[in-house]
């Protein structure tokens, strides 16, 4: 599947984030846990999986083909970014074989001065067919990527830097809107959709495809709405 063929199959779609980090219920040494959720995923008629780590992107490849945003969580000291934040990163995602890799492309500092429009230059030259998805948290960062090269622009990281911290509980319609109008790169919602309501209306603001990972994947965060809801 080409770019643009791979940018029409998830047009309009539901991209279903799998994801299990170490302190997290369902995370396990072994694995498996993390496929089943992408095959129920897909079952469901979702276009598409994002996916944390080298084993649960190659297990979930081995069970659903559905194209995989694969990304790598890693913090390093003196530095803010923690998805996909090196070439190390990189190029271990790239042996997956994973479809598109996402990396944080907020313009917060990074090793030694450089620049997040450093990094994915330097990505493109040891990677000329890559295809890249921007998680951004605000509008300047979103044209930024779109100047740097990447293919897709997300609005994952909205809410989650310190400049766009209090922006609420629900996705950024505004933040989807405003990068509707003023670029021209596929946008992926994602960030904090609860409901089927709310991805509705990130089509509407002009989303080329939905992220959903807590509201279907995490039942922790699940069973505590209805705890809350109940007391």
């Amino acid at each position: 599947m080409n770019k643009k063929e791979l940018i029409e199959s998830i047009k309009g779609g539901l991209i279903v984030s799998c994801q299990a980090l170490e302190n997290e219920d369902l995370y396990t040494k072994e694995g498996g846990i993390m496929p089943l959720m992408a095959l129920a995923a897909k079952n469901a008629g979702a276009v598409g999986i994002r996916a944390q780590g080298v084993r649960d992107i190659i297990q979930i490849k081995e069970l659903v083909d559905l194209p995989v945003i694969g990304i790598i969580k890693i913090a390093y000291e003196g530095m803010d970014q923690y998805i996909t934040p090196t070439m190390k990163e990189i190029d271990e995602l790239v042996e997956t074989k994973c479809e598109i890799i996402a990396l944080d492309c907020t313009m917060r500092p990074r090793f030694a001065g450089s620049t997040i429009n450093d990094f994915i230059k330097e990505i493109k030259e040891k990677y000329p067919e890559i295809i890249l998805m921007a998680d951004i948290s605000n509008l300047e960062e979103g044209i930024n990527a779109e100047k740097a090269g990447v293919d897709f622009v997300g609005t994952t990281m909205s809410g989650y830097t310190p400049y766009t911290e209090g922006r609420g509980d629900g996705p950024d319609f505004e933040l989807i809107k405003g990068l509707s109008e003023n670029i021209s790169l596929p946008i992926i919602a994602e960030g904090k959709i609860h409901y089927p309501s709310q991805a509705k209306e990130a089509l509407e603001a002009g989303a080329h495809a939905i992220v959903v990972g807590g509201a279907i994947t995490r039942p922790r965060e699940i069973a505590s709405r209805f705890v809350n809801a109940i007391k």
